[in-house]
């Protein structure tokens, strides 16, 4: 009886979590900002700004860099495969009512500039934390992995990679919560030829294996120094 009571909460939260994705995306294909409501009138102008940002800044769409001289394409940015999701809490096949958290991404945009010999990109994400049935409210560490790779019929070079740890607080069971986060800065050299940064690719995705292995390392006890032996007594004299 419990088992099945335990099963229709999660099904509920499920079908509401997935209501509220559905109508997330609805408001951002008509153009709607998506700052809280409530937010006080000093955050309007900044939510306006990644608003924007998201809006005029298209993932996939081919998109020219900016204080360039010549026609040099923005890369595009997309989810990696195998890292769209975040599962916080015991995975497996009957770990479902196990779950705390789940994640997802909701969408993303990017920029591109060019500064002397470098091109620097501005790559901004979005995603939203769900609760799931051995979850609650409070604060949730989301492990992001961002990369620029160039990929070509003989394997994938890495161009530059970030990971950053985002502070998520949820709020509510059925509302979950919503990250945002913009990165700035991510310059790499521009390639010879220009045209092989048409093999380029910026990919954004989960990544728990990093964050775990940054907490293992913070809880490692510190080496202790050996103990050096006390010298010995001199002997006495006469």
């Amino acid at each position: 009886m419990l088992q099945n009571l335990q099963r229709m909460r999660w099904r509920d939260r499920a079908s509401i979590a997935v209501l509220l994705s559905l109508a997330f995306l609805a408001a951002a294909c008509t153009g709607g900002g998506f700052g809280a409501p409530s937010a006080p009138a000093a955050d309007s102008s900044f939510g306006d700004k990644i608003s924007n940002f998201f809006e005029g800044s298209s993932a996939k769409s081919r998109q020219a860099a900016t204080g360039a001289q010549t026609d040099i394409n923005c890369p595009p940015v997309q989810v990696r495969e195998g890292a769209s999701t975040l599962t916080v809490g015991p995975t497996g096949e009957n770990a479902t009512m196990s779950l705390k958290y789940q994640g997802s991404f909701l969408r993303m945009a990017r920029e591109c500039t060019v500064v002397g010999g470098s091109m620097v990109m501005k790559i901004g994400v979005q995603g939203r934390v769900i609760v799931g049935p051995a979850g609650g409210p409070g604060q949730v560490d989301v492990p992001l992995r961002i990369a620029v790779v160039q990929e070509t019929p003989g394997g994938t070079k890495p161009i530059i990679t970030k990971f950053i740890r985002i502070p998520v607080m949820v709020t509510s069971d059925a509302s979950g919560g919503v990250f945002t986060h913009i990165e700035e800065g991510l310059s790499f050299p521009l390639p010879t030829p220009i045209a092989v940064l048409d093999d380029y690719t910026a990919y954004v995705g989960f990544d728990p294996l990093t964050a775990e292995a940054q907490d293992r390392q913070k809880q490692k006890p510190k080496p202790r120094g050996r103990t050096r032996p006390k010298p010995k007594p001199a002997a006495g004299s006469g």
